[in-house]
C-alpha cells in the first residue's frame, strides 16, 4: 500500500471581475447612505444623519467581507503535483532496485 504523502500545489483563480459586482453594489449602498445623510442633515437632525451613516457602514461591512472571503475561498484549488516535480529520488538501475528489495525482504 502506498503510504507516501502527496504534495499539492495551490492555485488561486481569482480575478478582479469576480469581485467587481460586489464592489459596485457596496459603492451604491454607500452613496445611498450618503444621500440619506444629506436628506436628514439639518440643524435639529444632525445626530440622526451621522447615526444613519454609522449604521449603514457597520451593517454592510461584514456582509462585504463575507462576500469577498467566500468568493476567494471558492477560487482556491489544490491540485496534486506530479511525481517527477517533487520527487528527490534519483533514477537507479534495475540491479540496485533488486538489491534494495532483497535487502528489505531479508530483514
Amino acid at each position: 500500500m502506498d503510504n507516501e504523502l502527496h504534495k499539492y500545489k495551490m492555485i488561486c483563480t481569482l480575478k478582479f471581475g469576480d469581485i467587481y459586482g460586489q464592489i459596485i453594489i457596496w459603492l451604491i449602498v454607500i452613496f445611498i447612505s450618503l444621500a440619506t445623510t444629506l436628506a436628514l442633515w439639518s440643524s435639529t437632525r444632525q445626530i440622526y444623519a451621522l447615526a444613519t451613516v454609522g449604521i449603514v457602514l457597520v451593517l454592510s461591512l461584514p456582509f462585504l467581507l463575507f462576500a469577498f472571503v467566500t468568493t476567494l475561498l471558492n477560487r482556491i484549488e489544490f491540485v496534486p503535483m506530479e511525481e517527477e516535480l517533487f520527487s528527490r529520488r534519483t533514477v537507479v538501475g534495475p540491479n540496485s532496485q533488486a538489491t534494495n528489495s532483497e535487502t528489505a525482504a531479508a530483514s
